[in-house]
């Protein structure tokens, strides 16, 4: 079990959330919710110990496995090393031992030397490398990497390593905050197999709502400044959430139309013969007095994609066996046809290609062979993965001037009003871009897209850094969309409502399937 005791944060003069007083149960499975800037990943540093709060304390079991982000402390140890780190108790008396071995051995050595295989012995040590292993093959990450020391082995797979030491040792107590990054489907879905066996306390921060209404029993959702639990996954916590909230603005109405009734008869008879009806009046309207309801955090970007008046042609982009290598083939004598009105999700593995061949049909990378033509009339919106090959953080550009230059004569205010749309109001307009944070990056290259009528949408991982409610909001924009879109993404929930056909790199090649993902992932 994890408690929380009376935690609050205050972010200097913010306040993220008052005295909460929350357990985490062992067999449960919570998904920690709450958007961007919410406090989500400040709580988890909290119970994780690298955080303070200003107030409360944290009760741990003994053994907690912990997602770190500090990747670079780790470049130097081989892979299977760092994983099995991820049981300090071993690893401590593995070190040990090793640095004893190197020593005279002494009567006061070998007893700490028996010391130290007891805890390995109860650590289940002798099979700690065989534990790892299997791990890591679920990653994903081949046999033939597990010696190799982590900066030698893809910045990705590095991520996965440290997804694997955190569930080593059988901990009591998972703590994971958004462990589907660097994942691509099939390392998710063995990751929610593992996780649905596990037996401790699991608390998990995820932005894709697939993975959090697969694994989790509970949410824990962060509102209101505090944090309150549902039971049920993440689709059970809206409706549940909306119907609480709703009542209690219901009761609020009722009780105000109460409260006028009987202030107008206060007012008539206040003066009169009838003090006593007046006097039980006024303690009526004391007892009715509306509850203070706090104000919802949450906030959802309004998405819309519109194409110009002239549409594309019925041919979009035409692709003819095209290839590209670096040091090695990726893409081989490929072809294909997008036609105007396709909704198309590209799904695989990471490191396949599926980045290289939107780069390709974006016009920002060259095929070694073969050829991509564009259709009459298309225009095209290009989202890429890394955001900084559209948006220099370097300099000291405003989000309101970068957002302006996208597009020739556009007005102050039709800029404002895409902005707006997507949470800059106000100053933020003028905040400097190089200060901008992943999720608003993806919200100003999005908002630059709705701002210039582009006809075909080209989407490298949208949903990278959005909270789940400006994720629901581009699936609705792109399902909405009358325009063309291919889009690249290991999000299910999103894929499964936006996408009617399918580009899956597999390992025998890319297969184009003419249907939704549902249909292509039963075949």
């Amino acid at each position: 079990m994890i408690t929380l005791t009376k935690i609050s944060k205050k972010v200097g003069p913010r306040l993220l959330f008052e005295n909460i007083n929350v357990s985490f149960n062992a067999g449960s499975r919570y998904g920690l919710t709450g958007p961007n800037g919410s406090g989500k990943s400040t709580l988890m540093k909290i119970m994780m110990g690298l955080e303070e709060p200003n107030e409360g304390t944290v009760t741990l079991p003994r053994k907690v496995g912990f997602l770190k982000q500090n990747i670079e402390d780790f470049k130097d140890q081989d892979v299977i090393s760092v994983v099995i780190m991820g049981n300090k108790r071993l690893w401590d008396a593995l070190q040990e031992r090793d640095h004893l071995y190197t020593q005279e051995i002494t009567n006061e050595i070998g007893i700490r030397l028996g010391e130290l295989e007891e805890i390995i012995a109860e650590e289940n040590g002798y099979s700690a490398e065989s534990e790892a292993e299997e791990l890591l093959i679920g990653m994903g990450i081949a046999q033939k990497l597990h010696a190799l020391k982590m900066h030698q082995i893809p910045l990705d797979s590095q991520f996965r390593v440290l997804l694997c030491q955190a569930l080593f040792g059988e901990p009591e107590a998972l703590l994971l905050d958004e462990p589907t990054n660097h994942l691509d489907m099939e390392s998710i879905g063995w990751l929610e197999q593992f996780l649905l066996q596990y037996k401790g306390v699991l608390v998990v921060i995820s932005h894709d709502r697939h993975f959090l209404n697969t694994v989790t029993t509970h949410i824990a959702d962060i509102d209101y400044e505090t944090v309150i639990i549902y039971p049920g996954n993440y689709d059970q916590m809206i409706v549940a959430k909306t119907a609480v909230r709703s009542r209690a603005e219901e009761e609020n109405k009722s009780k105000e139309k109460k409260i006028s009734q009987l202030q107008d008869f206060v007012s008539r008879f206040g003066a009169g013969t009838r003090a006593s009806q007046v006097q039980s009046r006024i303690r009526e309207i004391n007892r009715l007095q509306p509850l203070e309801l706090k104000k919802s955090n949450i906030q959802r970007p309004y998405i819309r994609f519109y194409p110009p008046e002239k549409p594309s042609g019925e041919i979009v982009l035409k692709v003819e066996n095209v290839s590209k290598a670096y040091d090695h083939p990726v893409i081989k004598n490929y072809s294909c046809e997008i036609l105007r009105g396709d909704k198309i999700g590209v799904i695989g593995n990471n490191g396949r290609g599926k980045s290289t061949l939107l780069k390709m049909m974006a016009g920002v990378l060259q095929q070694d062979s073969g050829k991509i033509e564009l259709g009459h009339q298309v225009q095209i919106g290009y989202f890429p993965q890394n955001h900084s090959d559209i948006v220099n953080k370097k300099g000291s550009q405003t989000i309101f001037d970068w957002l302006k230059a996208k597009k020739e004569n556009v007005y102050d205010q039709d800029v404002r009003s895409v902005l707006g749309k997507m949470l800059f109001g106000g100053d933020d307009a003028f905040k400097p871009v190089a200060h901008l944070s992943g999720g608003e990056t993806a919200r100003l290259i999005m908002a630059g897209m709705m701002l210039c009528n582009y006809n075909f949408l080209i989407m490298d991982e949208p949903n990278n850094h959005l909270d789940l409610e400006a994720v629901a909001a581009l699936a609705w924009a792109l399902e909405d969309f009358k325009g063309t879109v291919i889009m690249a993404s290991h999000d299910r929930g999103l894929l499964d409502e936006v996408a009617t056909k399918i580009i899956a790199f597999e390992n025998d090649g890319i297969d184009n399937f003419k249907g939704p993902l549902e249909e292509y992932l039963a075949t």
